[in-house]
This record gives C-alpha cells, structure tokens and sequence, in this order.
C-alpha cells in the first residue's frame, strides 16, 4: 500500500523520509539501507542518502511504498 508522507517544505532528504515512513528506525539504519541499494526512488535505485525528494516523488524500500505529498 502507498502511503503519503506530508511535507511543508520544498523537499525533503531520503534518510528522513525513510524514517517518517517507519523504513527505517534511525538515520543510521536508513543510512545503511540507501547504501546497500534497497532503495528505489521514482523507480531507480537510490544511494544518494541527501537526496532531495520533492512532492510527487515516490519512494520504496522493501514493503514499505511512499509518494512525497505536499501540505
């Protein structure tokens, strides 16, 4: 299931979305998962841990899916 992660910002980092998605506990865990390649941005792997994600950008990592919604 896709769910949404609401932001009032431009955009938000990969490692803290992950986190606010329940992904990931920490930063550090987060940071491990983007490193080892088990996450896909818009479809592409993503080990980019700064990534920016802006709204409509859509994120996975295992069997959690998220899309980056604006407030």
């Amino acid at each position: 299931m896709m769910q949404k992660i609401t932001i009032t910002t431009e955009f938000i980092r990969l490692d803290a979305a992950l986190k606010m998605s329940g992904a990931a506990e920490t930063g550090g865990q987060a940071k491990l998962l983007i490193q080892s390649g088990k996450v896909t941005v818009n479809g592409e792997p993503c080990t980019q841990r700064g990534r920016k994600l802006r709204p409509g950008d859509r994120a996975e990592c295992g069997t959690v899916s998220f899309e980056v919604a604006a407030a």
